[in-house]
């Protein structure tokens, strides 16, 4: 009997019988059941699709109702009116990211004023402020350089000359250095020696800028020279600038600056009394030779003047060596003519940029000027310098030696004119300067007596 081959049966292994009656623990992960079942496959992978439909949708729909909400929640607006209320940048606008950062203007301050006007005091009530970076007649520098040129001729130079040094750019002083000379250091500045920055830390230990009070020209000169890149460096760390000078005479020269755009820059211009200018001029011709014979090279020779002396009256020595500090007077009163008329009729340039300031009224309420002045160009008179201003008008000392600033009682220095010019040199003047004295309030005298009469004021309300 033939045997019958005995059939052989395959389970698979993951039946749960897999052969010899023994049953084998499934091993296996659950997506194996998926590989082998093709369209559980398919169906995971179309619910995937509808999940990352429905997410790409959802983005999309948020990031649309986010940009409909930036742009029409704002006020529609006609085109020729300002935006109202905070201002906002285009997110389109690729010049956004590009724009420099708005940087503070600094406050530019020229004193415009003439010689023997009370402007040293008056330039030292800003050289006191631990705020203000302080410059003493720079354009000197260009008069001795230049000369004998006429004052009118020089005006431009002395112009770009503030241009540059309101930039803190100190490197025009080499324009005007002997040839051949050393480099100009601090110290080689005119008016260095009074100057606290340059007598200051950190140019020099002798003083402290932040303490109100003069400084000793002996003591600054023994200040170490410090190179002008220092000096340049110092000026562009304060907000504030001011510069004091003489030798700008009349403010329309100034109009390119007070427009530039780039520039904040305010005029005060500190007047006095003509005559006593005159005065002061005479008492200190000796240190004024240069400039006199400058400013009188610009007088019009076609001009009729008044004779300088009475006709009845024998000339001396002494009046001709008077003779050019009171002819000066006709250049600096006529120059003088043309800002008024400026601030009489101002110009759109010129608003807001200009302030009078008389020496007189600063002396007889130092104070309540000082306060003004300050206000104007937006720096705040603390109580030192307040003291300081009043101490520097009204001490006993009467000494009036010329270019020292000193305590003095102000308001008898500023009659003294009345009894020490004669009447022929107070007519001259007064002829010279007529218009200015009408406008700033400056009353003329008829007689010699009415000059010494000291119970007569002389001084009114000004037109300006």
């Amino acid at each position: 009997m033939k045997n019958k081959p005995y059939p052989l049966k395959f389970t698979p292994p993951w039946e749960k019988n897999a052969g010899f009656g023994r049953k084998h623990k499934s091993c296996t992960r659950s997506h194996t059941k998926i590989i082998a079942n093709p369209g559980i496959v398919m169906k995971v992978l179309r619910r995937k699709k509808i999940i990352m439909f429905l997410a790409y949708f959802l983005l999309v729909a948020l990031t649309m109702l986010n940009l409909a909400n930036y742009k029409w929640t704002k006020e529609p607006q006609q085109c020729n009116q300002p935006m109202q209320g905070v201002n906002f940048q285009s997110r389109s606008d690729i010049r956004y990211l590009y724009k420099a950062p708005q940087v503070k203007k600094r406050q530019l301050v020229y004193v415009l004023t003439t010689w023997r006007s009370g402007s040293s005091f008056f330039g030292e009530l800003f050289n006191q402020n631990p705020n203000v970076f302080f410059l003493y007649e720079p354009m000197w520098h260009i008069w001795q350089k230049l000369y004998p040129g006429d004052a009118v001729s020089l005006q431009g130079a002395a112009r770009d000359m503030l241009s540059s040094l309101y930039r803190c750019d100190f490197s025009v002083f080499q324009l005007y250095n002997s040839p051949g000379g050393k480099n100009i250091t601090s110290l080689g500045l005119f008016g260095a020696a009074i100057n606290k920055v340059i007598c200051s830390y950190p140019f020099c230990t002798s003083y402290r800028k932040d303490v109100v009070g003069m400084v000793d020209e002996k003591v600054c000169r023994k200040c170490p020279p410090q190179s002008l890149q220092m000096l340049e460096e110092e000026c562009l760390k304060y907000n504030t600038i001011v510069i004091k000078g003489v030798r700008i005479l009349d403010v329309n020269v100034l109009a390119p600056l007070m427009e530039d755009p780039s520039l904040n820059l305010k005029v005060i211009h500190l007047v006095r009394d003509p005559r006593a200018v005159a005065n002061s001029r005479i008492k200190s011709r000796h240190g004024l030779i240069r400039e006199n014979l400058q400013v009188v090279r610009s007088r019009d020779p076609k001009l009729r003047r008044v004779p300088f002396v009475d006709p009845n009256h024998k000339m001396n020595k002494k009046d001709g060596s008077d003779y050019h500090s009171i002819g000066a007077m006709e250049v600096i009163c006529e120059q003088m003519s043309k800002t008024l008329k400026t601030a009489f009729h101002p110009p759109k340039w010129f608003k807001g940029k200009y302030m009078t300031v008389r020496y007189e009224d600063l002396v007889e309420n130092p104070i309540k000027t000082v306060r003004n002045v300050y206000r104007f160009v937006n720096l705040s008179a603390n109580h030192d310098i307040e003291i300081f201003a009043m101490n520097m008008t009204t001490g006993s000392n009467a000494s009036s030696k010329p270019f020292i600033v000193s305590s003095r009682n102000a308001t008898q220095a500023a009659s003294a004119w009345r009894t020490v010019l004669n009447y022929q040199q107070i007519r001259q003047v007064e002829e010279y300067c007529q218009h200015a004295m009408s406008l700033l309030g400056y009353l003329r005298v008829r007689t010699a007596g009415e000059a010494k009469d000291l119970s007569r004021p002389l001084l009114t309300v000004p037109k300006i």
